[in-house]
C-alpha cells in the first residue's frame, strides 16, 4: 500500500477537524456554561510523494464547485465531564496514549456530538502506530456514525484498490473499493466545508479526493470492461491529478481498448504514461506498447518520439491535439497500383489473384491475357485430392484459411501410390482456362504432378483483405 495518499487522507482529517473550534481551557467550567469542544488536532503531514502518486495541481471538478457548500456548524459539548474526557484524549501527544484516551471516551460517551471527530482522530492515531487493521476498523466505525464521511470513504477506497493491485483478492477488493468510491463521489457534491477551513484548502481536499474516488471507480469499470464509465472516471481522476501513473496508464488502456476506441486521446496518455514511468521497470513495456499502438493507428512510427516529448512536458492534450490516422488503400486501389508498377509475368499468384478479383476490367484483361492458356508450374497446399482433380490453396491467405483458390483437372489419372495427402505441399503444373473473381478461384486443365520442385516465383504476398 502506498503511504502517500493515505497520509493525505489522514491529514485532511486533521485539517478539517482541527479548525472546527478553538481549544477551551482544560479547567472545568461551571455546569451551566455551554462549551465548544475542540476537534482532533494532528501533526500528521503527507509523506514524500511516490513516483506513481502526487498531489493535485488543478482545481476541484466543476460538479463539486457548482454549489458552494455551507460551512459546517461548530459542535458543542454541554456536559463538563464529557468535555474534559474529550479534551484530555485528543491533547495527548503520544499516539498510544491518545488511542487509549479516545477509546475510553467513545466507550463512555457512545452518542457524543464529537463521536465522528473522535473517530477521525483515532484513525489518525492508529495510522501513526502503523496499525492498519485498527485504522481500517476506525474508518468503518466512522461510516457507521456518518455514511458520507469523505475521509473514511477515501481511505477505504484507496486501500481496497491498493490491495487489489497487490493481488490480494483483486476482484472482490476492487469491487468493494468502487462501492466506497461511488459513495464518495456522491458525498463530495454536497460536502459541507468545515468551519474555519479556507476555500483553497477545501477545494484542494475535494480535488485530491476526487482523484482517489474516480481512480478507484474507473479501475473497477475497466476491470469489468465497462469502457465508457472507465474512460469517464479515469479521465476525471487524471484531470484532478495528471501526474499519477496509476490513473494515467489505465486511462490510456480504457481509451485504446474501448469499443469504439478513443485512439487519439489514448495515444497521448500512453505516451504520458511512458514519461511518468521513467526509471521504473514498467517503462520499456509501456513505451513498446504505446509505440506499437501509435504505428498501428498512424501507419508508421514517424512522430512517436515527438509525441513522447510533448506528453512529457504537457500533462493534458493541448487544444486541437490530433494524430493523423492511416487509411489503407482499398483492394481496388492496390490492384490498380500493382498493375501500373509490375508486369504480370513478375507477379506472384497472390498478386494475380488481387488484380483479377479487385481490379478494373483493363487491369484484369492485362493480367489474364498473359497467363490464360499458358502452362504454369506452381507450388501449393492440397485441400482435397481425387484421382482426376486437385483442389489447391496457392496464396498464403488461402493456405492459412485452408481454402482452395485453384482447381486443377488432371491430364490423366493419378496413380494411388502418388496420390497427394490433404495438407501436403505440392509442386504441380496446370493451364489456366477460367476464373471467378469472388470468391476467387482459378480453374486449370492438363494438370500434372511435378517430381522436382517447381521454378520459384517471386515471393508470395498476403492478399489484402477485401473491404
Amino acid at each position: 500500500m502506498k503511504t502517500s495518499l493515505v497520509a493525505i487522507v489522514i491529514t485532511f482529517a486533521g485539517i478539517a477537524s482541527g479548525q472546527q473550534a478553538t481549544t477551551q481551557p482544560q479547567t472545568q467550567p461551571a455546569p451551566a456554561q455551554t462549551q465548544t469542544a475542540p476537534a482532533a488536532q494532528t501533526q500528521s503531514t503527507p509523506s514524500a510523494q511516490s513516483q506513481s502518486t502526487s498531489s493535485a495541481q488543478t482545481t476541484a471538478p466543476a460538479q463539486s464547485q457548482a454549489t458552494p457548500a455551507a460551512p459546517q456548524q461548530k459542535k458543542e459539548i454541554k456536559d463538563p465531564a464529557e468535555y474534559n474526557a474529550y479534551v484530555g484524549a485528543i491533547q495527548q501527544t503520544d499516539p498510544t496514549a491518545q488511542i487509549s484516551g479516545l477509546e475510553a471516551f467513545l466507550a463512555q460517551y457512545p452518542n457524543s456530538v464529537m463521536k465522528e471527530d473522535a473517530l477521525e482522530t483515532l484513525m489518525v492515531a492508529y495510522q501513526k502506530t502503523n496499525n492498519q487493521a485498527k485504522m481500517l476498523d476506525a474508518a468503518q466505525r466512522i461510516l457507521q456514525a456518518n455514511p458520507n464521511n469523505l475521509r473514511a470513504l477515501a481511505l477505504l477506497a484507496y486501500i481496497k484498490r491498493a490491495q487489489a493491485e497487490a493481488g490480494q483478492d483483486a476482484v472482490n477488493n476492487l469491487t468493494q473499493g468502487a462501492q466506497y468510491a461511488d459513495r464518495g463521489l456522491q458525498a463530495l457534491q454536497t460536502a459541507p466545508k468545515p468551519d474555519g477551513t479556507s476555500d483553497a484548502d477545501f477545494n484542494k481536499m475535494k480535488t485530491q479526493m476526487s482523484a482517489i474516488f474516480n481512480g478507484t471507480s474507473g479501475m473497477a469499470a475497466l476491470q469489468a470492461k465497462n469502457y465508457p464509465q472507465a474512460q469517464q472516471r479515469l479521465k476525471a481522476a487524471v484531470q484532478a491529478d495528471p501526474n499519477d501513473l496509476r490513473n494515467v496508464y489505465p486511462l490510456a488502456l480504457a481509451d485504446l481498448t474501448g469499443t469504439p476506441p478513443n485512439s487519439v486521446e489514448g495515444l497521448y496518455f500512453i505516451a504520458r504514461a511512458a514519461a511518468l514511468a521513467a526509471g521504473q521497470p514498467s517503462q520499456a513495456q509501456i513505451e513498446s506498447y504505446g509505440k506499437n499502438q501509435y504505428t498501428k493507428y498512424h501507419g508508421s512510427d514517424q512522430g512517436w518520439t515527438d509525441l513522447e516529448a510533448q506528453a512529457k512536458t504537457n500533462p493534458m492534450p493541448p487544444a486541437g491535439f490530433t494524430i493523423t490516422q492511416y487509411v489503407p488503400p482499398t483492394p481496388a486501389q492496390q490492384a490498380a497500383d500493382l498493375a501500373k508498377t509490375k508486369a504480370p509475368k513478375d507477379m506472384s499468384f497472390a498478386e494475380w489473384e488481387l488484380v483479377l478479383s479487385a481490379g478494373q476490367p483493363a487491369d484484369t484483361d492485362k493480367v489474364w491475357s498473359v497467363i490464360k492458356g499458358v502452362p504454369l508450374q506452381m507450388e501449393g497446399t492440397v485441400i482435397k485430392a481425387t484421382p482426376t482433380e486437385l483442389q489447391i490453396a496457392a496464396s498464403q491467405d488461402d493456405i492459412d484459411q485452408k481454402r482452395a483458390d485453384v482447381i486443377v483437372t488432371m491430364g490423366g489419372t493419378i496413380p494411388a501410390r502418388l496420390m497427394p495427402q490433404e495438407g501436403a505441399t505440392l509442386d504441380f503444373e496446370g493451364t489456366p482456362v477460367s476464373y471467378t473473381p469472388s470468391p476467387f478461384v482459378m480453374t486449370m486443365e492438363k494438370g500434372a504432378l511435378l517430381t522436382k520442385a517447381a521454378p520459384k516465383k517471386p515471393p508470395v504476398h498476403h492478399r489484402p483483405a477485401q473491404q
